[in-house]
């Protein structure tokens, strides 16, 4: 059924979330069962408020983020969806995710919401560097300002940008498929129900049920991610 669709759909947008990047072995950023909830809180270190406060464990804390989304590598969902970019398949994708995946496999259109941990930047005056610096423990710019993720922290607004072009991408999309994701982060969740708005078929690929999923033309749960896409080659 989703291949058929696939065929069928002049303008197709793919939103993904955490389970996503998960099977690629990364933690999931919201999971208490994961390490880096039992270690620490990260809706009390990955603020701006610890980054003026409480700057050595908010260091420390990204430096093993970045060092995990380094030694992740993207699976074969992500390269199979940059290869349906290219071949005109799908049109843009929505991502919650900061690990850069789909940048690193070869999609182009992206919007990532939540912003990158593939590079850093200087909080001071917005240089931006390679996430190597983190990596190396350089954790300040050359103008003597801290260098901070490319990430959107706790009680920080979307970036304006990607967030607009999300909005639009999904006003257009006649076929609309979300992968791995909950749907419970607000707004980004809503981007599926306007698409749903504007006639778009909605299909919801998730290990778990969704609060969404009455609204969906397809529920696929229990399933890896990449192994469905691939069985779905619209070829």
């Amino acid at each position: 059924m989703l291949s058929q669709w696939l065929k069928e759909s002049n303008y197709t947008v793919v939103f993904t979330g955490a389970g996503m990047s998960t099977e690629s072995g990364l933690p999931d950023f919201r999971s208490k069962n994961s390490g880096m909830w039992k270690q620490e809180d990260p809706s009390k270190i990955a603020t701006t408020e610890a980054l003026n406060e409480n700057v050595e464990r908010f260091f420390e804390f990204y430096r093993q983020r970045v060092i995990g989304v380094n030694e992740c590598k993207p699976h074969k969902g992500y390269h199979t969806l940059a290869k349906w970019e290219k071949d005109g398949i799908i049109q843009s994708i929505i991502t919650q995710n900061v690990d850069g995946f789909h940048k690193e496999a070869g999609s182009e259109n992206v919007a990532e919401l939540h912003g990158t941990m593939k590079q850093v930047h200087c909080h001071t005056c917005g240089k931006e560097y390679g996430n190597e610096m983190y990596a190396d423990q350089k954790f300040h710019c050359e103008c003597g300002g801290k260098l901070r993720p490319s990430v959107v922290l706790f009680g920080e607004m979307l970036p304006e940008e990607p967030f607009m072009k999300a909005a639009e991408e999904s006003e257009k999309a006649e076929l609309f498929i979300v992968l791995g994701s909950s749907l419970t982060v607000s707004p980004a969740n809503q981007f599926p129900l306007i698409a749903k708005q504007n006639r778009a078929k909605l299909v919801i690929i998730n290990m778990e049920p969704t609060e969404f999923d009455m609204y969906a033309d397809l529920v696929i749960n229990d399933r890896k991610i990449g192994e469905v896409l691939q069985e779905s080659q619209p070829y």
